[in-house]
């Protein structure tokens, strides 16, 4: 592996191993403590995985790839406005969970292969984000207690 390639891949590693560690110190220092358990739990997962990361990049193990096309670029482009803007922006206006919801129901209307004019594939949109919703806030508001932005509706 060349100079440059392994370059290629340590800095960037270098780079998420500091921001995992940083988000991991955060939410081992915050307070009340219970309301981070979940931020904590993950933010373990993620140094690991960034500290695997690094060690595959320090060890000259990783691979150098193609990256991405910028065809694939431009189709995760909508996918990450709406994502941006729903969940990120509208969150403390709406509320976590309805913003989330209009994201996912919009990115999966923008990705679904379905015609638009079929009846059948708006049913299955609607029931497919009910059923995701459902899910999320089973889990986050449920069983792990994550307090979530509240908005008008909730």
């Amino acid at each position: 592996m060349t100079t440059a390639s392994r370059y290629q891949h340590l800095i960037p590693a270098i780079i998420v191993l500091g921001l995992a560690g940083i988000v991991a110190w955060f939410s081992f220092t915050e307070e009340p403590a219970e309301a981070f358990l979940f931020p904590r739990i993950i933010s373990v997962f993620f140094l690991g995985l960034a500290l695997w990361n690094f060690a595959r990049a320090a060890l000259g193990l990783a691979r150098v790839g193609e990256g991405v096309s910028r065809e694939t670029a431009m189709n995760i482009v909508p996918g990450l406005i709406i994502a941006l803007a729903f969940v990120f922006i509208a969150a403390e206006s709406l509320g976590f969970y309805v913003s989330a919801t209009i994201a996912f129901f919009l990115i999966y209307t923008i990705y679904d292969p379905s015609r638009l004019a079929d009846g059948r594939a708006w049913i299955r949109r609607i029931v497919t984000t009910l059923l995701f919703m459902a899910v999320m806030y089973g889990l986050f508001s449920m069983l792990l207690q994550v307090q979530t932005p509240r908005g008008m509706f909730f």
